[in-house]
């Protein structure tokens, strides 16, 4: 290789520690949309584009330990989603079940510790055997602890939450949050989530980590969750070292001394207010 050509595995390695030095998400929550859109768009079942997300799940996996996460929470299945036909939830259902037996060795060998959030009611024997093994062998982890929601809604989980709270008493903030991961049968030692990745060009939360969400970060990119890669969760990773979270506050005390309207010498105008406006098309704010 000449020494002027500059490989993909050079700009990752280049990009990766300042994203981590400046800020890193410690927490890092995924909507994996667009698995059935990449399959369409290729002629096949729905199913395979599923099956072809596992592999970008696996390679966010083996990533996010080297950005500087934690903490990864994968949005796998909603309790919307069992409204889907019942082919393509019979086929999830496997999937998942599948997924936790295959990896369940490797997490334990790379020091993952593996979790899976959501209600567990409508779960079926053998992916809740599937689960509660994986959770157990796997409990150990601490290069990075993975959380699959599956069957997970956050609006049922802050009513199940607070349904736990004693009647007639003031909400104790922690408490309900204890209850919170409780619901979801989370462990407790969770940090906050800082960012949450959208995957498939839509931006919306779809009842993903609601409470949690307060105060993360939010990147959409249109990239569907099959095709998304490492060099991906890399931008969003630099995008958010780059963001201001300020919680509410402010960076800087503000000045005691008013601003002046207008420099020395600067004549103000007054715009004429009977004159036509633009409208949001003309300013470039839709097309």
């Amino acid at each position: 290789m000449r020494p002027a050509e500059v490989t993909d595995r050079d700009r990752r390695e280049r990009l990766a520690p300042p994203a981590v030095a400046v800020a890193r998400p410690l927490h890092v929550g995924v909507i994996m949309d667009g698995n059935g859109r990449w399959a369409e768009r290729r002629g096949m079942p729905r199913r395979f584009g599923h099956r072809a997300g596992a592999a970008a799940v696996r390679r966010t996996v083996e990533t996010a330990p080297r950005l500087g996460v934690e903490t990864l929470t994968l949005y796998a299945f909603s309790c919307d989603n069992w409204s889907r036909p019942a082919p393509e939830v019979e086929a999830l259902m496997s999937l998942f079940e599948d997924y936790l037996g295959r990896e369940r060795k490797r997490a334990l060998r790379e020091g993952l510790r593996v979790s899976v959030i959501g209600r567990r009611d409508r779960l079926r024997p053998s992916l809740l055997d599937a689960i509660a093994a994986t959770e157990a062998i796997t409990a150990g982890g601490r290069t990075l602890h993975l959380r699959l929601a599956v069957d997970y809604s956050g609006r049922e989980a802050i009513l199940a939450a607070a349904a736990r709270q004693p009647w007639g008493k003031p909400l104790d903030r922690r408490a309900f949050e204890r209850s919170l991961h409780e619901a979801v049968h989370s462990p407790l030692e969770v940090p906050e989530l800082d960012l949450v990745i959208r995957t498939g060009g839509e931006k919306r939360l779809s009842d993903f980590l609601l409470w949690e969400s307060a105060y993360a970060e939010l990147y959409f990119t249109d990239r569907l969750w099959p095709d998304f890669s490492v060099d991906d969760l890399e931008h969003a990773v630099a995008d958010f070292a780059r963001r201001q979270r300020r919680f509410g506050a402010v960076t800087a005390a503000p000045s005691s001394a008013p601003e002046p309207l207008a420099e020395p010498g600067m004549v103000l105008t007054i715009p004429d207010l009977a004159a036509p406006r633009r409208s949001r098309r003309a300013r470039g704010g839709g097309s």
